[in-house]
């Protein structure tokens, strides 16, 4: 295993972290938990092959991740970099607290060593974080609570360099991964002002898990696209660790492997994959934007979202995925709407496209290559 500086914290960090989020469950709903005759095995292994960086959260595995993970952490406890995440804002210091106790408590730890304010914005830090739960966890750092004060962090480019610039977080954890590269300047711009980047995501929330013709054959001698999305996070010097959430023996040997190569990409390699996935993305471009000004639709149609799925077929080669993503649409809380199917060519969102795009046709084109056979 490869190790690197965490930033400014000095810590040693296995370029591979193991993120808690997809622990194998056993149950359903509302009553679902982590089997620990699969899970504490899972994790052991990541140590024994020298992962020594593990992440959780309060609501991971239906709120039993922290627990899990504090059973693994028996025996291993000081060799481990363990971190987590409160997720309070509101103006009740004590819930905060509350959080930070029950975490404790779970990992049965005395002390958590990145504490992460959870999924926060620039606008979430300015309005929430620096005006009142700084302080909470400034304190919790006095008191030995906690080592380090991080955060994950869900914003823009522009965001994530003014956080950067405030000096306040240790650590940042972030999503990145071959299909989202818009925080690489931010990236940068933290690694050269001392703050550890954690990339989460490195298989694209499993979009990269799947085959693909286009990025089977990208690289030489690389014909699993999950090997070739963790070598690209691992191939920039501005990361220090690609969390990557597993749930199986085997990914963990496999991407400790990758892990353990001093040359995950060759700068040739690197440089192919830019030029390609720079190409790809322009090539997407041509076909939907993503602006939304086309909304509302007077059917629900979810026009943009349907145009996403449809790219990561006909540009990434990724067609598994894209049809998961088409079926998900209306199935899901987050995801409320109609699919292509509904159209009923009204023609109002054409008028509305400032790329003037054939929204109606595409979308007949879109439904017949996504649609379930």
């Amino acid at each position: 295993m490869i190790y690197q500086t965490l930033g400014r914290t000095g810590l040693q960090v296995s370029q591979l972290g193991f993120g808690a989020m997809r622990l194998p469950m056993v149950g359903e709903g509302e009553s679902a938990y982590v089997n620990r005759d699969l899970a504490i095995p899972l994790i052991h292994r990541a140590f024994e092959l020298g992962v020594n960086y593990i992440d959780t959260a309060v609501f991971y595995c239906n709120r039993d991740s922290q627990r899990a993970v504090g059973e693994a952490l028996k025996g291993w406890r000081d060799r481990i970099i363990v971190s987590t995440k409160n997720h309070y804002y509101d103006e009740d210091e004590s819930a905060w607290w509350k959080n930070l106790e029950d975490s404790l408590e779970r990992l049965q730890v005395e002390y958590i060593d990145i504490y992460n304010h959870h999924g926060i914005s620039w606008q979430a830090y300015v309005e929430k974080v620096e005006p009142r739960v700084a302080t909470w966890m400034q304190r919790a750092k006095a008191q030995g609570l906690i080592k380090h004060i991080c955060t994950s962090f869900h914003d823009t480019n522009d965001g994530l360099m003014k956080l950067v610039d405030s000096g306040y977080p240790d650590v940042i954890t972030l999503q990145y991964n071959m299909l989202d590269r818009q925080l690489e300047e931010g990236i940068a711009h933290a690694h050269a002002h001392g703050i550890g980047i954690v990339a989460m995501g490195p298989v694209a929330g499993g979009n990269l898990g799947a085959t693909s013709e286009v990025l089977n054959t990208l690289i030489p001698n690389i014909t699993r696209v999950p090997e070739l999305a963790l070598r690209f996070v691992l191939g920039n010097p501005h990361v220090s660790v690609a969390l990557s959430g597993m749930s199986a023996i085997e990914q963990v040997e496999e991407n400790a492997a990758v892990a353990s190569d001093p040359t995950p990409l060759s700068e040739a390699d690197q440089a192919a994959i830019d030029e390609h996935l720079t190409r790809m993305r322009e090539m997407a471009k041509l076909y939907c934007s993503g602006c939304d000004y086309c909304q509302p639709c007077p059917a629900e149609v979810k026009i943009s979202f349907i145009f996403q799925a449809y790219n990561l077929g006909r540009v990434y080669g990724l067609w598994d995925v894209a049809r998961k993503h088409y079926r998900a649409i209306g199935t899901v809380p987050w995801l409320q709407g109609t699919r292509a199917d509904a159209c009923t060519a009204c023609g109002a969102c054409e008028e509305k496209c400032p790329q003037r795009l054939a929204i109606r046709a595409q979308l007949q084109e879109a439904h017949e290559a996504l649609k379930d056979a």
